[in-house]
């Protein structure tokens, strides 16, 4: 039998609040809405009206919400696979410290919530196209794909693609091919981003049964994969500035960032490593984030 905790050991355990809110997944939420705020901002030409920026934080507190709630159903459909990763073993869900019930009611919650703030607060196109992007995440992506296929983030990273298509409807109402520019960027930017992470994490994810492509195909395929990606990327992030979304801060950004992230994954297809592989996962977090924030920076310019 197995001694009862001690006071200490209670007084050190999760609350339920963090539990919750650890299902959100809260630094992928984080990158989530920040490129939802660059499509707002790149959306508005020139400084926002007080008005615009309470539009702006309004939409981005719903875009949070509906974000959150595909999370944490994410959390419930792997479960399991949760469980046998390394990488996702301390969720909440798979510690079995939250039942399914919880979780499915807790994500409920806030697509409710989140769909109401747009719907009637920004517009209803914001709130069908947040909704139809929680379902390709939690539904086409989680359920049907990531178990289908090794091309499961690829199809799957139009879900993650949108938040800029979002934060752009959310202020002009309508669909922009500026918009689907950073919807492009962020398509692409996704599989070799994952696959870093997969090559690194290659048994976790051989223990869980997905079928990730270093699994599926090997580490020398899935290297050359992430390369050609990285180099398709490089054309992608100078749309912006050739359709004259901006000006030469962003290009000049943009170019040391791609070749930086080429560089990465040049390095890692001739050498792997681990460490290598680490590094350009983590690479492809600040050549996303610093990418994103040239825009933003080049807006005002």
């Amino acid at each position: 039998m197995s001694a009862a905790p001690t006071s200490t050991a209670v007084g050190a355990m999760p609350s339920t609040w963090r539990q919750f809110y650890a299902l959100t997944k809260p630094r992928v939420i984080q990158l989530i809405v920040f490129c939802a705020l660059i499509g707002m901002v790149l959306a508005v030409p020139g400084v926002p009206s007080w008005a615009q920026v309470q539009l702006a934080a309004i939409a981005c507190f719903g875009i949070w919400l509906v974000a959150g709630a595909a999370a944490a159903f994410n959390c419930v459909v792997e479960q399991r696979i949760d469980a046998k990763m390394k990488r996702t073993a301390w969720r909440p869900t798979a510690k079995g410290q939250l039942t399914n019930l919880q979780t499915l009611s807790f994500s409920a919650l806030l697509c409710a919530v989140g769909s109401a703030v747009l719907y009637f607060w920004v517009n209803p196109l914001t709130m069908w196209l947040t909704f139809a992007t929680f379902v390709g995440y939690a539904v086409i992506y989680t359920v049907i794909l990531k178990p289908l296929t090794p091309q499961n983030i690829v199809i799957g990273g139009a879900s993650g693609a949108m938040p800029p298509v979002l934060g752009w409807v959310a202020m002009t109402g309508v669909v922009s091919p500026e918009s689907l520019i950073l919807f492009l960027i962020i398509f692409l930017w996704t599989p070799p981003h994952f696959w870093a992470l997969a090559l690194y994490r290659v048994e976790d994810y051989r223990k869980s049964g997905l079928p990730m492509l270093p699994v599926t195909h090997g580490s020398e395929f899935t290297r050359l994969q992430i390369l050609l990606y990285t180099f398709v990327l490089f054309a992608a992030c100078l749309m912006p500035f050739m359709m004259r979304m901006s000006g030469w801060f962003y290009l000049v950004s943009a170019v040391l960032l791609s070749i930086g992230f080429s560089g990465y994954a040049f390095a890692l297809w001739r050498d792997y490593s681990d460490a290598l592989a680490r590094k350009t996962f983590r690479f492809s977090l600040i050549h996303l984030s610093l990418l994103f924030a040239a825009l933003l920076i080049d807006h005002y310019l």
